[in-house]
This record gives structure tokens, C-alpha cells and sequence, in this order.
């Protein structure tokens, strides 16, 4: 059986896959690409530049959602997914919740302070690349990091409106668990795989991949101290499951 993973390890979309496949305890090789330089190997194996992409003995899925119902139907073992049918349509609904609400949000808030921290975010970027890649991307990062704003559309407005959306997320999740332990159901779904791996960034676990910087910008810092309480059903699902 063939699997590759072609991957940002910095990426909280592609934390959801790798999430997926060692909970699931699928054999899978990772191979790492570099932000800006990924373009050409992407638009080889699928239609869009963008990054998690699986190939699964030459069928490629991308899209962390689409991968993870790949995963589940072609490795049904340990399901992320319940039987019910009203219990599946509640996880979906929970996993769009997150995607559009938590994963382009935590994503531009992180990248709005660390884009201009290189110090911070080049080692982030070329982990367990070549030697030769923080050389490189210490010349190449002036040209990337305005890109990346534009691409993503990140500044202080986008900024701040993710803050608060954010906030807003954690209110809504927090609300509906209310002591209890998974989003839907009494099972770990891929709707707690989801909002846990998307808030990541926040979180920094170890079982993450990523030798996460010993001191943060004070204003990243001053976010997670905010939330701390409200983070700590996503810290609970990567003890118990990562």
C-alpha cells in the first residue's frame, strides 16, 4: 500500500490529515514542501496549488475534509465518523463550523504576527527540510511574506476581524459541550479531530511534529493566556488521542 501526504508540517490543515492517518494507523509517507516553491509539484498532482494533498496509490484527494471521508471510507477501521445517520450529519455540520471558522482565522491572526517575526517563522517553515533551506529562505523571505499577505488576504483589519471570530468559535463550542466530552455523540468524531487540530496553532502540543519557538510575540502570547480555559477541550482530545 502506497500513501503520501505532500504537506506544509506548519499547517493546521495538514495537522487534520496527519491526525487522521496515526489515529486511523495508516502507513504513510510525508513529504515535506516549502511555501512558494510547493506551486509546481501541486499543479503536477491536483488542480489547485494548495496543500494538504493525499495520494493514495496514484488516486490524489485535496482538501483536508474530502481526504479525511477518503480515509473513512477506504480504511474503515477505527471510524472517526458514528453509525447514525443524525449523528453524521451533526459531525459534518460541526466540521464546516470549524473549517470556515477556526481554519482561515487561527491561520491569518498566527500569520499576521509571525510573518514579521522571520526569526520566528523561517524554522517553522523548513523543518525537516534540506540543509540549505533556512539559507535560502532567509534571502527568499522579503519576497514571500508580502505574498502571503496578499494571497491570504492578512493584515491588521483581517486580523483583528479573525480574532474576534475565533473568540466567537470557542464561545459557540465551549457553550455547546457544556461538561461534556465530544461535539457529537459519546465517541471521538473527526468534528473533535477538527476544532482541536485547527486551534493547534494555539495550543502548540508536542505530538504537533513541530520544535515550536520557546518564546512567542506578546501579542500571540496574550491571546492563548486569554482563552486558556476555553482551549482546554482541544488540549484534552490531544492528550488522549494524538
Amino acid at each position: 500500500m502506497s500513501v503520501t501526504l505532500y504537506q506544509f508540517p506548519i499547517s493546521h490543515f495538514c495537522e487534520k490529515v496527519r491526525w487522521a492517518l496515526d489515529y486511523k494507523e495508516i502507513p504513510y509517507q510525508a513529504k515535506n514542501l516549502l511555501p512558494g516553491l510547493h506551486v509546481k509539484t501541486m499543479t503536477k498532482l491536483a488542480k489547485r496549488s494548495s496543500v494538504p494533498v493525499l495520494d493514495h496509490e496514484g488516486t490524489a484527494i485535496q482538501n483536508s475534509a474530502d481526504i479525511i471521508d477518503y480515509l473513512e471510507q477506504q480504511f474503515p477501521h477505527k471510524p472517526l465518523m458514528p453509525n447514525d445517520p443524525a449523528l453524521q450529519a451533526e459531525v459534518k455540520e460541526w466540521e464546516r463550523f470549524c473549517d470556515k471558522e477556526l481554519g482561515p482565522t487561527v491561520r491569518c491572526f498566527c500569520y499576521h504576527i509571525l510573518l514579521d517575526r522571520p526569526d520566528i517563522v523561517i524554522p517553522l517553515f523548513t523543518q525537516g527540510a534540506a540543509w540549505w533551506t533556512p539559507l535560502f529562505f532567509k534571502v527568499f523571505f522579503p519576497k514571500l511574506a508580502p505574498k502571503m499577505r496578499r494571497w491570504m488576504k492578512i493584515n491588521e483589519q483581517t486580523a483583528q476581524d479573525s480574532q474576534r471570530r475565533i473568540e466567537a468559535a470557542l464561545d459557540k463550542i465551549n457553550t455547546h459541550l457544556n461538561g461534556r466530552e465530544y461535539l457529537v455523540g459519546d465517541q471521538f468524531t473527526s468534528a473533535d479531530l477538527t476544532a482541536a487540530a485547527l486551534l493547534a496553532p494555539l495550543l502548540m502540543p508536542d505530538s504537533y511534529g513541530l520544535d515550536w519557538p520557546k518564546e512567542l510575540p506578546a501579542s500571540l502570547q496574550e491571546m492563548i493566556h486569554k482563552n486558556a480555559d476555553k482551549l482546554q477541550f482541544a488540549h484534552k482530545h490531544y492528550r488522549e488521542y494524538r
